[in-house]
């Protein structure tokens, strides 16, 4: 990956704050995703990252701060509109319609992008029809990369909760994003889905998708990040190249309670 294509940002969010009540969850956070970038948002439980997520996607309406994608304001705005701009995401909780064959739950995924409103479906048009083909060649596309190309018409009430990761994976990717948001990926998977999982993130970035990722597992994160951003207590306490990160005695510090003897309280 080039210096220029690092230094660009895709997405860039400015002094994003979410209060509950009273407790700040997310506190005046400013980072960037840069273009055809993997960067993880690392922290401590508690730490903020999925309400950040959340807000930067549309499902949560924070109390301060704004946020756009190459250039285009989405700060506010619901969010299929940010899937339209070109953000997408995956959540904790996997979501599928497990009465619906996996190409078919593609098939939805792609029909709450594809721009053709209730008249269009109701009258059949053309145009209508190109884009359920489209959406059916993508899908199965898809699950081949995912590696579930030989359940494609099968229910996906059959698949394992791993599969169900790659299948909410393929549903992200349906409508080209530029931007995917993974949320805690390889969570309570095994290390052989982590690794097929690694390589999917690989193959999807080499065709020129950022992805930002939140994510409990270090290894997974250091491994496969050119950039990290860690969270505390809804702040941002450090962020750059893993190697750097890792060994920032601040972070060291949230992980595990206590800083180094001789790092600096400055």
């Amino acid at each position: 990956m080039t210096r220029s294509a690092l230094s660009t940002p895709l997405l860039a969010v400015r002094g994003l704050t979410k209060r509950y009540y009273g407790l700040t969850a997310v506190d005046g956070l400013t980072f960037s995703v840069p273009a055809r970038s993997i960067v993880g948002l690392i922290g401590p439980n508690g730490s903020g990252k999925t309400t950040t997520i959340d807000c930067i996607s549309g499902f949560q309406r924070p109390d301060a701060g704004e946020w756009s994608l190459d250039g285009c304001r989405l700060t506010g705005l619901a969010p299929y509109r940010h899937a339209v701009a070109g953000l997408t995401r995956t959540f904790q909780a996997v979501r599928s319609y497990e009465e619906l064959t996996l190409i078919e739950n593609l098939r939805v995924a792609a029909q709450e992008h594809d721009g053709h409103g209730w008249w269009a479906a109701f009258m059949g048009s053309e145009a209508l029809r190109r884009a359920e083909a489209a959406a059916e060649a993508r899908g199965r596309d898809l699950l081949s990369l995912v590696g579930l190309s030989s359940y494609a018409d099968h229910s996906a009430a059959i698949l394992s909760y791993g599969q169900r990761k790659l299948l909410a994976i393929a549903a992200a990717l349906m409508p080209h994003p530029d931007l995917i948001l993974l949320d805690e990926p390889v969570a309570g998977i095994n290390p052989t889905m982590i690794r097929s999982i690694e390589d999917i993130i690989r193959r999807v970035n080499r065709e020129g998708i950022a992805v930002l990722i939140v994510e409990h597992n270090m290894q997974f994160i250091m491994n496969l990040c050119q950039h990290v951003v860690v969270l505390e207590q809804g702040r941002k306490i450090a962020e750059g190249p893993p190697a750097l990160v890792r060994s920032d005695p601040r972070v060291l510090a949230a992980y595990i309670g206590t800083a180094p003897e001789s790092a600096s309280d400055g």
